[in-house]
């Protein structure tokens, strides 16, 4: 018995055309432009200079430190000023004191080692610090002792709905509390804004 098998219309494939000239000169150019980069980056990287400081530390607030003559703002967070007041359960409280304290208990004395390459409008160094093996930037967003300011959003996250630290009560945003009391406003400095800040420097030395 025979079967017959019933087949579709047949795919046809064009045969590929040949690229034009225009077209490999475009691609040759791009390729000469990428490599350009990469050299001219290679080149400069170098002008990137990480600075690491140790030793011990004096805790001038919830957020930055003092290594020897070396000021040091932590990357990526952002704590209560010193003497930033917040508020629970009706009552204000001095937020920004029990911030600096915080970050004290997690130094608890012993060395401290930060590093970094940027430098905030005060001149501070931008570092990421640690005591031994605590990241010290990490565990001050994670004790509810300093907001996100980059970096850190999923431990602030943790930190909100527990209601540790600040976030048992309730406060104007550091940054937001520095500009009603005319402080000079700072620019977030995670690690989008480090990437950013890498690529116009670049740029600024070319």
């Amino acid at each position: 018995m025979s079967r017959s098998w019933s087949r579709g219309p047949r795919r046809r494939y064009a045969p590929s055309q040949p690229r034009s000239l225009r077209q490999r000169l475009l691609d040759y150019g791009l390729t000469v432009l990428v490599l350009g980069l990469l050299i001219l980056v290679a080149a400069r990287i170098d002008r990137f200079e990480l600075r690491r400081e140790e030793g011990a530390a004096i805790v001038n607030d919830g957020d930055s430190i003092t290594l020897g003559a070396v000021r040091i703002r932590m990357r990526g967070i952002d704590a209560p000023e010193y003497t930033q007041v917040c508020r629970k359960d009706g009552a204000d409280y001095l937020c920004g004191m029990l911030a600096r304290q915080a970050l004290v208990r997690l130094i608890a004395d012993r060395p401290v080692s930060c590093s970094g390459w940027q430098r905030d409008r005060y001149g501070r160094l931008l570092g990421d610090c640690k005591a031994g093996e605590t990241d010290l930037n990490r565990a001050q967003v994670q004790a509810g002792w300093a907001v996100a300011y980059g970096d850190f959003e999923a431990e602030q996250a943790v930190a909100r709905a527990a209601k540790v630290g600040i976030w048992a009560g309730t406060l104007e945003a550091p940054q937001d509390w520095r500009d009603s009391h005319h402080h000079r406003i700072e620019r977030k400095h995670g690690l989008l804004a480090s990437l950013g800040d890498s690529l116009r420097e670049l740029f600024r030395l070319w």
